[in-house]
């Protein structure tokens, strides 16, 4: 795909995912990933204030500044190969928990989604530093998705579509745990079970091989 097309598609995606200044997201393109400016309104965002940034994080010619959370777009592109998209948002109730400082453990089998028996939650540090992005890879070792303590939380996929739902169900799933957690005592799957889950996920959705 083209960088004239990826840059549509990621503003096509902020602006799907929320309104006004808050949350950030990127897509790796060539020696670098494309990554929203910092403090352009997702809904009024447009593909050439997009900015490219090389992965030892120069933005290279006359640009708009980037996220002023590219360190940990940066290096997750760098540590993780299998990673092509990148979306963090303060959604609700992920905030919540976040704020609370819980991870989403396994109350429900999607969170093998994420690529463990639970969701961690990254330790805090003021946003935009490197502090908060060794956090980050931190909590993310072997997984897909993470909360972010007293801040949000972040998802990454193959490419910004799969990154977009992934963040979507990880929304969602931490709606029904605070959901859970407000009726009773949610019942957590054994690490065993979640083991059966998580080889399951690696063949979900793949039409030509059985679930």
């Amino acid at each position: 795909m083209c960088a004239a097309d990826q840059r549509q598609i990621l503003v096509e995606t902020a602006r799907a995912l929320t309104r006004g200044r808050t949350g950030n997201l990127s897509v790796r393109s060539g020696a670098g990933f494309l990554i929203t400016p910092s403090g352009i309104p997702n809904e009024s965002l447009q593909p050439d204030q997009v900015v490219f940034m090389a992965l030892e994080g120069s933005c290279p010619g006359e640009q708009l500044k980037p996220s002023s959370e590219w360190r940990f777009h940066r290096d997750l592109y760098l540590q993780r190969y299998d990673i092509g998209a990148i979306i963090h948002t303060h959604s609700t109730y992920a905030t919540v928990l976040a704020c609370l400082r819980k991870p989403i453990p396994a109350f429900h089998y999607m969170v093998a989604d994420a690529g463990g028996e639970d969701i961690r939650c990254a330790e805090y540090a003021t946003f935009g530093t490197q502090a908060l992005s060794d956090n980050i890879i931190t909590a993310m070792q072997d997984r897909k998705a993470c909360l972010m303590a007293n801040h949000g939380m972040l998802a990454v996929g193959d490419d910004l579509a799969e990154a977009l739902e992934r963040a979507q169900l990880v929304e969602e799933l931490a709606k029904q745990y605070v959901l859970a957690l407000q009726t009773g005592d949610p019942v957590i799957l054994s690490s065993q079970e979640m083991a059966v889950n998580l080889e399951k996920f690696k063949r979900y959705g793949k039409q030509n091989e059985e679930n």
